[in-house]
């Protein structure tokens, strides 16, 4: 079919805007040639979510100059001639996107589980009800009924293992009879990917109080995951029973040419794609207004999580709650009263559409980014982790343990690439900033290239990478990633104040030398479509990644920014004390031309 493909035209329904991207075959492959965008209309007046998508169409439309709405209102598939396109995709996050709620019987294993199918579909998750989470009964049962979800998942057991936990499940969500957010005359969807053997008993409790679908088990034996099959049910389910409550959704899926995703599930759809071509362990991040999502792929296993009340414009004030006012000051390069930094916080949050007007605003606000970002990641660790209780034998006492999973998978000294997204990483006035917040809050290791998403469409390319793969990557790579350049960052400590590592660049223009020492960061320049090969040799002790003391030698590729070399450790460590650290973060300023220069 990709031969056939000319042209496609895939929108985003967001909550408050509405975004729509024209892509064309062209002799070069694949690229964007006009992006447009409109109010979202999914509440009043309109009630009709195609009335923003037919909006942002016939902006682009005018741009691209070739008639793509017909005089019926409909978007027009196949292309004929100069008119309409061959492919219609959206995705959608429109209405506060598809909330669920998932249940399992031990909460570090079959709930954890569930949590990352519901996350890796793009759900948010409200609650997750376990038979150990030390809520009585009654309690779970007052929780269920007061979220009033879109979806649940309910998950539990090994394939052949007891089912009355399970059972008991099952039958606690029959008695709350939860009600759907959207919509008042249908039954609300609930998935049951649990233990085969249980199946009878969840359908004696559910299947008459509610829309039940059964798939497979989640976690059919301790040492396996198997996600896909919840996974595509809570995709189909989104749209045949959720989405079709919402005003007009019915009639945009009767418009595309698959399935409507939902936003996140689409953006991580767009980042499991990028890894698995280019065989690369990747992060992305996508930091809103109200919430962070952090992706990752490590050893071909995709994670997701939501920071629901990590943002950078309603969030803001939980931002700096939860990562502490000293941790918040470490990165402004002035002095500030604390009512002052206090006073400029709370008026982002009252007016969260306001942009900075001053760089002293500006370097506020980055700071509280990178602490968004950091504690987003920290979450996101905790989660991505090794299977508990695998090839272990586990008596009762262990699997009622609520002390967490097995250790992260993230590791960020074999991280590839750092893909950044969300308007204060997207939009910030220079490319070093957005690099700059990257790795102070993320912290790689070693040699990793950083990049961040030029426009946001990595949703609409999500959802094509599902339908297109190629035309998706190749859009992905030349219209939306821009590359910023890789990070140089040794791992480990020096006595008497030797360098790190001796960093040799074979950069387009000769050769070049760098001895890099305890606290420098330094800004070496490898433009678009240039390639370096980097070698460095660490000091004893210290890792960049082929292990303590051993050279390490990779091809980089260049970007707006270079590369960075980064001598600040791993744990990052500033200056303790206020003076040294401002002189500090004044001299890495100076060092990146992180801002203009006061005359």
């Amino acid at each position: 079919m990709t031969d056939k493909i000319r042209s496609i035209l895939a929108t985003d329904c967001g909550s408050t805007t509405t975004k729509a991207i024209l892509i064309e075959l062209t002799d070069e492959g694949y690229r964007l040639k006009v992006r447009g965008e409109a109010p979202t209309t999914v509440e009043k007046p309109f009630d009709d979510v195609t009335v923003g998508v037919v909006n942002a169409v016939t902006e682009v439309q005018e741009l691209a100059g070739r008639p793509l709405v017909g005089e019926d209102g409909l978007i027009m598939t196949p292309q004929q001639g100069d008119a309409g396109v061959d492919l219609y995709l959206s995705t959608s996050s429109a209405g506060g996107g598809l909330q669920m709620l998932v249940a399992g019987v031990v909460r570090t294993m079959t709930a954890e589980s569930a949590e990352r199918a519901a996350l890796g579909a793009g759900a948010i998750v409200m609650d997750t009800i376990s038979s150990n989470d030390k809520r009585q009964p009654h309690e779970q049962i007052a929780r269920i009924r007061h979220l009033r979800p879109d979806m649940i998942l309910l998950s539990g057991g090994v394939d052949g293992g007891t089912t009355s936990h399970v059972a008991e499940l099952a039958e606690l969500i029959g008695a709350a009879d939860p009600k759907p957010r959207l919509g008042s005359g249908y039954e609300l969807p609930v998935v049951y990917a649990g233990n085969v053997q249980a199946r009878d008993a969840v359908k004696e409790a559910l299947e008459a109080k509610t829309a039940l679908s059964i798939v497979d088990n989640l976690r059919p034996t301790l040492d396996e995951e198997n996600l896909d099959p919840a996974r595509d049910q809570i995709h189909d389910l989104f749209m045949e029973h959720v989405m079709a409550q919402a005003p007009g959704y019915d009639k945009l899926k009767s418009w595309t040419s698959a399935p409507v995703m939902p936003t996140p599930g689409a953006v991580g759809q767009i980042i499991q794609t990028i890894a698995k071509q280019r065989g690369i362990s990747v992060i992305g991040v996508d930091i809103g207004g109200a919430t962070t999502d952090v992706f990752s792929v490590f050893k071909d296993t995709f994670n997701r999580t939501v920071s629901a009340n990590l943002g950078m414009s309603y969030s803001i004030s939980n931002v700096m709650a939860s990562a502490g006012l000293e941790n918040v000051l470490r990165w402004v390069p002035f002095d500030i009263d604390e009512s002052e930094l206090r006073n400029r916080i709370k008026n982002k949050m009252v007016r969260p559409t306001t942009i900075p007007s001053l760089i002293r605003d500006l370097q506020v606000e980055q700071a509280l980014a990178r602490e968004a970002l950091r504690l987003s990641l920290i979450q996101h660790k905790e989660f991505a982790t090794e299977l508990k209780g695998v090839r272990k034998s586990r008596d009762i006492s262990e699997a009622f343990d609520q002390s967490g999973s097995g250790n992260t998978i993230v590791d960020m000294m074999a991280l590839d690439l750092v893909v950044g997204s969300g308007g204060v990483l997207s939009h910030a006035p220079r490319r070093v900033q957005a690099a700059l917040m990257l790795v102070d809050s993320f912290e790689p290791m070693g040699i990793t290239a950083l990049a961040v998403d030029s426009i946001f469409m990595m949703p609409q390319l999500g959802v094509l990478a599902s339908e297109q793969p190629e035309a998706a990557t190749e859009v992905f790579e030349r219209d939306c990633l821009v590359m910023l350049g890789a990070c140089v960052a040794p791992v480990g400590t020096t006595k008497g104040g030797k360098p790190l590592a001796e960093v040799t660049m074979d950069l387009p223009d000769g050769a070049k030398t760098v001895g890099l020492s305890r606290g420098d960061l330094l800004r070496v320049p490898l433009g678009q479509g240039e390639t370096a090969r980097v070698r460095v040799v660490p000091a004893k002790g210290v890792d960049v990644g082929a292990g303590p003391g051993q050279p390490f030698e990779k091809t980089v590729d260049g970007g707006e920014v270079g590369i960075l070399l980064d001598g600040r450790g791993r744990p990052l460590q500033l200056p303790t004390t206020a003076n040294e650290r401002v002189a500090a973060i004044e001299q890495w300023i100076e060092n990146l031309d992180l801002y203009p220069r006061r005359s």
